[in-house]
């Protein structure tokens, strides 16, 4: 394959794709790995594509690798997370069995929380602490603790998971693509993420306005799937793939 025909290829695989690795281009165009690096080199010099440590995503959009400890996500867009964190507590109702996974954003809905008869079931041992110092019925799913995130993970956390019903399911997301939909940089957390929520009648995604753009290593499930909460929209034509409420 000739360099020109090389390069167009990378860029219709990366259009179609939105995120790919350098193996994978090597096996469509049948170069080195030497090669694709200095083609993805070229591109991104050019203005064309991001080159990213293993691979390349398009302009305008980021790949995260490494998910941050929650001690620095708390940190991050405080007060969005506080509004979008309000307004999802407010969906809550006596009637409903809830699940809030270990999200930055969604913990802060333990604090929020006004209905009193709600039952609770989580994987984060923080928001199952909060939940409880304020007199709400939560139940903790089993699992292995997560360092740094502070979640409960692994085949415990999905069979403990699998038991229940929802009627609203409030998840976090470390990236939110058109292509990818949600994802998160642990494969253990996205299994976790994805059986919630296909328990879970209603499902939203609280997602602060950096979230939009990029993408994390692994697939939680698709836009349409989710209701999004954010502070805001960055670019309005997420609305043609799923509902998004502006807070």
């Amino acid at each position: 394959m000739l360099a020109e025909q090389r390069l167009s290829k990378i860029l219709a695989v990366l259009e179609q794709q939105r995120a790919v690795s350098v193996g994978q281009l090597c096996e469509v165009t049948g170069a080195s790995e030497a090669t694709i690096r200095r083609d993805l080199t070229m591109l991104a010099r050019q203005g064309r594509l991001n080159k990213v440590h293993g691979g390349a995503v398009p302009i305008g959009e980021e790949f995260h690798s490494e998910e941050l400890d929650m001690a620095t996500k708390q940190r991050l867009h405080t007060e969005e997370k506080r509004r979008i964190a309000r307004y999802a507590a407010g969906l809550i109702t006596d009637e409903d069995v809830v699940y809030l996974d270990a999200g930055s954003t969604v913990m802060l809905m333990a604090d929020c929380i006004q209905a009193q008869k709600t039952l609770f079931v989580t994987n984060s041992i923080e928001c199952a602490a909060r939940l409880t110092l304020r007199g709400l019925r939560v139940y903790v799913l089993g699992g292995m603790l997560k360092r740094g995130t502070v979640a409960l993970v692994g085949t415990d956390t999905l069979l403990s998971l699998k038991r229940y019903n929802f009627t609203k399911a409030f998840l976090g997301t470390n990236g939110i693509t058109i292509h990818q939909g949600f994802t998160t940089p642990d494969p253990e957390k996205a299994a976790v993420k994805a059986m919630a929520q296909q328990h879970a009648r209603e499902v939203y995604v609280l997602a602060d306005a950096s979230k939009f753009g990029t993408i994390t290593a692994t697939e939680m499930f698709p836009l349409e799937a989710a209701t999004i909460i954010t502070d805001h929209l960055p670019e309005p034509h997420y609305r043609d793939y799923t509902s998004i409420e502006e807070v």
